[in-house]
């Protein structure tokens, strides 16, 4: 999809279609939408849409007009973004998902969105303008044979002719290469076990780093065991299909040495859950298992393009989790690269496994911050739902740096606690911790689990198990892979420039 920037005003653009965003001002049950933008012309255009009644209070409902008096524009289309007092960046994205999910199926290849006046900054609408329409373009139907292409060709922001020309031009490029990273990620989550094998994963891996200019290595079964990643081996040695650790290298020049952070994503490409077999009920959804591995990807393909002024370096576990007369069985103990001792409870609990060695991993490497992702527990998403992912922090000022991070990104991340009374659960009688602590606090259980292959690095995880998975199609975006975290994990690392 490309993008343009236009400067000027409403109706002076000749497009397809026209998009503004409205805002309910009413009190209680009553009705009463405004357009974010006060341009006479486009509220003349708008003025009996507005009073007609046909604006529901319904948050994120379009209603399109045809030849629009006093417009080019051959439509327009007016999105309500819900209660004027709640607008803001999040709900800007949504409205402009909205608006590119309702042209869609109607074949209208190319839009113009007009920043609004209100809510915030000229340059950050106009990024989460753009941001939500790249979410909103991506539809999982790859293998359908009567697909029918309806993708956006172009998509065109316009600001007013009195707005600085050169950050809204940066803030567009900028949310052009957030929004194309994070569909990047949604592309590798959605693709089946059999066509994203970790071998398949790491060869993707590579040629995104070719084309943005990173350094990638790809190690093998040989080398993962002459390193001693026990833990990540013993998940992986069940299967047929070789598993591939994945390093990403950013070393922007004239950098110092510190910080470094670290990105480890958990790789699964498909999870049967190994001897401790899942249920066959919805197990085909596990190739979703890899979307922090592809979160992580996905983070360092817009940092390639982005250029932040911090050295970064991600690492992904690629691997399968699968049952065979090879696969570890609850019982066994396993040595992970750290020296640690682990006894399997579940095999089924595979996915801290990968990421203890990643993350050891990370830190023999230099990394002096670092962050995890993965879709890890159910537990997680027993307790959090599909809204929100689960936090955890071993730092009090890496937690607020992404904090602050999330009011500028719209992801929602809940805080879980890491009290040092829950290591008992994992403790093991046999070695010195066990891979799953019984039925309760079982997201807590895992992030103590990992807390103990960091030491004391600041670090976080991030558990994404509920929310990397659309389970139902939205106004703004399609059911399947969401690409959570990517927007996140790049501001997070952009707020490390300079030393920051």
């Amino acid at each position: 999809m490309d993008t343009k920037l236009i400067v000027g005003t409403s109706a002076e653009i000749e497009t397809e279609c026209l998009v503004v965003i409205a805002t309910d001002h009413g009190e209680k049950q009553k009705n009463e939408p405004r357009l974010t933008n006060q341009d006479p012309v486009l509220q003349k255009a708008a003025a009996e849409l507005l009073s007609g009644g046909e604006i529901t209070s319904r948050a994120f409902e379009a209603v399109l007009v045809h030849h629009p008096e006093g417009l080019k524009a051959r439509r327009l289309l007016v999105v309500n973004a819900g209660k004027a007092k709640a607008f803001g960046q999040s709900e800007v994205r949504k409205a402009a998902g909205s608006a590119i999910r309702f042209l869609k199926p109607k074949m209208i290849k190319s839009c113009a969105f007009v920043v609004p006046d209100t809510g915030g900054s000229a340059a950050d609408l106009l990024r989460c303008l753009v941001e939500g329409a790249f979410v909103a373009d991506f539809d999982p139907d790859t293998y359908r044979s009567e697909r029918k292409d309806m993708r956006m060709r172009e998509v065109a922001v316009v600001v007013s002719g009195n707005a600085d020309r050169t950050a809204a031009q940066a803030a567009l490029n900028q949310a052009r290469i957030i929004g194309e990273s994070q569909n990047f990620t949604r592309e590798l989550v959605n693709e089946p076990g059999n066509r994203m094998t970790p071998t398949i994963l790491a060869n993707r891996a590579r040629e995104m780093c070719e084309q943005v200019g990173l350094k990638c290595e790809i190690m093998g079964p040989d080398k993962i065991k002459e390193m001693k990643m026990g833990a990540f081996w013993s998940v992986a040695q069940g299967s047929d299909e070789e598993p591939r650790l994945i390093v990403v290298r950013y070393d922007p020049p004239g950098v110092p040495e510190k910080p470094m952070l670290g990105l480890v994503g958990k790789g699964v490409t498909f999870d049967t859950g190994g001897i401790s077999i899942k249920s066959a009920d919805g197990m085909e959804k596990m190739k979703y298992d890899m979307a922090g591995g592809a979160a992580m990807l996905g983070a360092m393909r817009a940092i390639g393009l982005l250029k932040p002024k911090v050295r970064v370096i991600g690492i992904v576990c690629a691997t399968e989790n699968m049952p065979s007369g090879r696969a570890q069985k609850p019982g066994d103990i396993q040595i992970a690269m750290s020296g640690k001792a682990i006894e399997i409870i579940n095999t089924d609990a595979e996915g801290r496994l990968v990421l203890a060695d990643g993350l050891h991993y990370a830190r023999t490497l230099g990394c002096t911050h670092l962050v995890d992702a993965a879709t890890l527990t159910g537990a997680c998403v027993i307790a959090l739902g599909m809204v929100n992912a689960g936090i955890f922090a071993n730092n009090e000022d890496i937690y607020q740096r992404f904090c602050k991070v999330l009011q500028h990104t719209g992801e929602k991340f809940w805080r879980l606690p890491l009290d040092p009374d829950y290591f008992e659960q994992i403790r093991s009688s046999i070695a010195d911790i066990m891979n799953t602590g019984g039925r309760y606090g079982g997201a807590i259980n895992a992030a103590m689990f990992l807390k103990e292959f960091v030491d004391d690095t600041p670090w976080i995880h991030l558990d994404i198990a509920g929310v990397a998975w659309m389970e139902e199609t939205k106004s703004w975006i399609a059911k399947g892979p969401s690409g959570i975290a990517v927007r996140s994990l790049v501001e997070f690392v952009k707020s490390y420039e300079s030393g920051n």
